[in-house]
């Protein structure tokens, strides 16, 4: 039976309570009567999902196992939203930041926007025949002087701790004449992103994959076609089961190549004696004549 007289404006208000004491939308429409038409059910049936409710109807639990943030998602319907959004709005960010520099390319070829694309995510990049690394200060700037050099191969990059993807790789398959890449501790470096470095088996002789933690053994079973790879660092893989035995098959698949890491307890310890970068990032310390993995002595 319809509760109250009005139109559909005048009982909205009275709706919005009706859920806030926990009221169901299909005993809201019974309370309504017939008069609400299907495009004023659909507006009421959003109206319940995102209208606040001080409980769900599952079991809360302990907020000390899941964090608060879980607790409060699993009881209020708006932190739920709103976690939602936040994970919506950070995929967005990260397509943005590993888009494909098409135009830049256009302009002045493959290594400089491939250049801009490292520089951009606070990388190192260093030319053919240049003794010094391009990178950004403090504040996030460079110097604009490697666009004089878009006939020089680049051979060198460094994007440690950078937000790299598999989609960010489209601007650097193109570069030929590469032969280091660090790619430590990038968070979303995986096995599908290590499937693409074939492109460089003519080329790469440096590969550092310290500390990512999605890369597993299946991903370094698609290294065996770096057959010119003189250097792979795999320090800290956590998500790597068996490490002796990983670096074991590792070896037998490049038998040219120095394995640096997957030692006994490797992997689930925190990198130790990490330094300092130039542009103030933690970089951690590999043993081999004090350099970095992933770096070409100029």
């Amino acid at each position: 039976m319809p509760v109250g007289g009005g139109g559909w404006s005048q009982q909205l208000p009275f709706c919005k309570e009706l859920f806030h004491v926990q009221l169901q939308v299909p005993q809201v429409l019974d309370l309504l009567g017939d008069g609400v038409q299907l495009p004023e059910k659909r507006q009421l049936r959003q109206c319940g999902a995102f209208a606040r409710r001080p409980y769900s109807s599952a079991a809360s639990p302990d907020p000390q196992k899941g964090g608060i943030l879980q607790y409060l998602c699993n009881r209020f319907y708006d932190i739920e939203y709103l976690v939602g959004w936040s994970a919506k709005l950070h995929f967005r960010n990260l397509r943005r930041k590993n888009a494909y520099y098409g135009y830049t390319k256009d302009i002045y070829g493959d290594n400089v926007a491939a250049a801009f694309f490292v520089l951009s995510h606070r990388g190192r990049v260093r030319f053919q025949g240049q003794e010094t690394w391009f990178c950004v200060d403090q504040r996030g700037k460079y110097s604009s002087d490697f666009l004089q050099l878009r006939d020089v191969p680049v051979v060198a990059i460094d994007l440690t701790g950078s937000v790299l993807n598999y989609d960010g790789l489209d601007n650097l398959v193109k570069l030929t004449a590469l032969k280091s890449l660090d790619l430590s501790r990038c968070p979303h470096v995986d096995d599908w992103t290590l499937n693409r470095l074939h492109v460089f088996k003519d080329s790469l002789e440096e590969l550092s994959l310290a500390g990512c933690p999605q890369v597993t053994e299946r991903g370094l079973a698609c290294l065996h076609q770096l057959e010119h790879l003189r250097r792979l660092d795999l320090s800290h893989l956590p998500s790597v089961p068996t490490p002796g035995l990983i670096r074991i098959l590792v070896e037998e698949m490049l038998p040219r190549c120095e394995v640096v890491g997957l030692g006994p307890g490797d992997g689930l310890a925190p990198v130790s004696g990490a330094q300092t970068s130039r542009d103030g990032r933690e970089e951690p310390s590999v043993p081999s004549e004090d350099r970095r993995a992933g770096e070409i002595p100029a």
